[in-house]
């Protein structure tokens, strides 16, 4: 498999991952899984990511050099968030296709109590019953169900994301930087950038529709790094 279609296949599921602790078989299992359980995600999904895990098609990200966040604007300024809790998955199955698009797949849960806005009168209000509600609805869900490449480092991902307990379709436009690659047929890091947008009314978020715009822009930036176990 070429380098190019091995980075490009890692890019598709590593925009949507979370941090992994990844310790012994049993704990790495336990971190990616648990989180999707109880009917968040389709059983037969976890048990292929697991299957993955397994082969060793498996990816994280390296957390502290990772962000999830959003931005929004509001009156004269732009509020910036940042989550601090995220974690997830990807399988990265070989491909020798370059183009087109994909099966594979890849799942983030992110907690909305860990909210970062730098303003504890800001995020407040974010994290109450106006916009996220955090105490009623503490995650939002990612899962993705496919991905087309638009050229050799830009994709776009499709999945279903979950806020304010309301399950919408999305795309992400994502880029991606090599960081590191050993080999031509292995890339051990990546940077990888995406972005989308949402209205906030689509997930039942309809408060203060004057003074708060009703576009939100999904950022992520992560650092991935190749698990070998």
């Amino acid at each position: 498999m070429s380098g190019n279609t091995v980075l490009k296949r890692m890019l598709v599921a590593l925009v949507v991952m979370g941090s992994l602790s990844l310790g012994s078989a049993n704990a790495e299992e336990e971190d990616l899984c648990s989180p999707f359980k109880n009917g968040k995600v389709d059983a037969q999904l976890l048990a292929n990511m697991l299957d993955a895990a397994d082969s060793g098609y498996l990816y994280r990200i390296k957390k502290d050099t990772s962000q999830v966040g959003f931005c929004v604007s509001s009156g004269w300024t732009e509020v910036k968030g940042n989550f601090h809790e995220f974690s997830g998955g990807l399988t990265l199955l070989p491909d020798d296709n370059v183009t087109g698009t994909s099966d594979d797949q890849a799942m983030l849960i992110i907690r909305t109590a860990s909210l970062d806005t730098r303003s504890t009168t800001v995020e407040n209000l974010i994290k109450g019953e106006s916009f996220f509600d955090v105490t009623k609805y503490p995650e939002i869900l990612f899962v993705s169900h496919g991905f087309e490449w638009t050229g050799r480092d830009t994709a776009k991902i499709l999945g279903d994301l979950t806020v304010h307990g309301v399950t919408r379709p999305v795309t992400l436009q994502v880029t991606l930087s090599p960081v590191k690659q050993l080999s031509n047929s292995t890339a051990e890091r990546v940077q990888v950038k995406a972005k989308t947008t949402i209205q906030r009314s689509d997930f039942d978020m309809h408060n203060m529709p004057g003074l708060v715009s009703d576009t939100v822009t999904l950022c992520i930036s992560v650092e991935a790094i190749r698990y070998s176990g």
